[in-house]
């Protein structure tokens, strides 16, 4: 009796396990007595009987099945193994770590714009997380009609709908074509809570999702960074002397190094004040000396004497002498 209770004896366990495969489903053989059911790390195992959940075990190690699973299985509690017979269940593993999984556009996706009638061709990449979180929807839905469950899967009917949320959501309340990334956080938190509906029917729930980068045509681009350019400078002198300093160092500005050393010089000097400028937009220049005006000139060509020419007393500048009355 022993050589046969041997003989039918075997191990329940995920045997094809891998890293991006969310459940596998041990069926189609019969459980001998003194089997054991062997659960690892990350893994639970629930056992199916016609459809129906009887019993789920998480915790990992090595169980003897018929005397530390069976008595906790809803309605085969009474099961008793008979000579030569064996009891006939499904165990599905079920891979309980959350996924992380990278996403991208493989179109442009079309976001309506009025600058751009076609509308603005966006691409965008991330990552979105997910984990199975309800064994009775994912039996009924999925496992019922499939032995296993890969990521890629799950990846598939996520990046089919999400074009369509990425235009609902960046169109939505008028958002910064030019200036995506800016409202990423919104974008991302609006496609999770949209793609959890979508996956919630499987028995999954999206964890997180993550808008890493926007990307914009070249042309687009070009004109993004030639804007943003042009508001760091904030005006088209600031441009002009960027422009000439951008030539001057590709070579671009002809005419000799004497040249080249004198228009960096003027250069030089104009950012300064420009600079001096936006330092201190509220202090007024210092005024500038103004000369002194010029006494003005005696009228007529008669030089009057020093000394009075009739009495010769001092002449202080009259035009007649105060001792005597003579005209100077």
């Amino acid at each position: 009796m022993s050589f046969f209770r041997n003989q039918f004896a075997n191990v329940v366990e995920w045997e094809e396990f891998r890293d991006d495969m969310i459940f596998w489903k041990w069926s189609n053989r019969e459980i001998k007595k003194g089997s054991k059911l062997m659960i690892r790390s990350g893994q639970d195992a629930i056992f199916v009987n016609n459809g129906k959940i009887e019993g789920i075990f998480e915790n990992e190690g090595s169980y003897n099945i018929d005397s530390e699973i069976i008595p906790f299985l809803s309605t085969l509690k009474g099961f008793k193994f008979g000579f030569n017979s064996g009891m006939r269940v499904e165990v599905l593993f079920v891979n309980t770590k959350e996924f992380t999984v990278k996403w991208g556009t493989q179109n442009p996706v079309l976001i309506p714009t009025p600058q751009l009638p076609g509308g603005m061709p966006i691409r965008a990449n991330g990552t979105f997380n997910f984990k199975v979180d309800d064994y009775v929807t994912l039996i009924d839905k999925v496992a019922g009609m499939k032995d296993s469950y890969l990521v890629e899967d799950v990846k598939i009917r996520i990046t089919s709908v999400l074009d369509q949320l990425l235009m609902k959501w960046i169109s939505r309340e008028g958002k910064d074509m030019f200036n995506l990334q800016a409202n990423a956080s919104d974008i991302s938190k609006g496609i999770q809570e949209d793609l959890d509906m979508q996956v919630m029917d499987n028995g999954m729930t999206i964890t997180g999702f993550h808008v890493m980068s926007f990307n914009y045509p070249q042309e687009i681009q070009d004109m993004i960074t030639k804007t943003a350019s042009h508001e760091m400078i904030g005006n088209l002198q600031k441009y002009q002397q960027v422009t000439m300093t951008d030539g001057i160092a590709s070579g671009n500005v002809k005419g000799g190094g004497a040249a080249s050393d004198m228009a960096s010089m003027m250069m030089g000097m104009n950012i300064a004040n420009e600079m001096m400028k936006n330092l201190n937009p509220n202090q007024n220049p210092p005024a500038e000396p103004q000369p002194e005006p010029a006494a003005p000139a005696p009228s007529g060509d008669h030089k009057k004497p020093n000394f009075c020419p009739n009495c010769g007393v001092k002449n202080e500048g009259a035009n007649f002498c105060p001792n005597c009355g003579q005209k100077l």
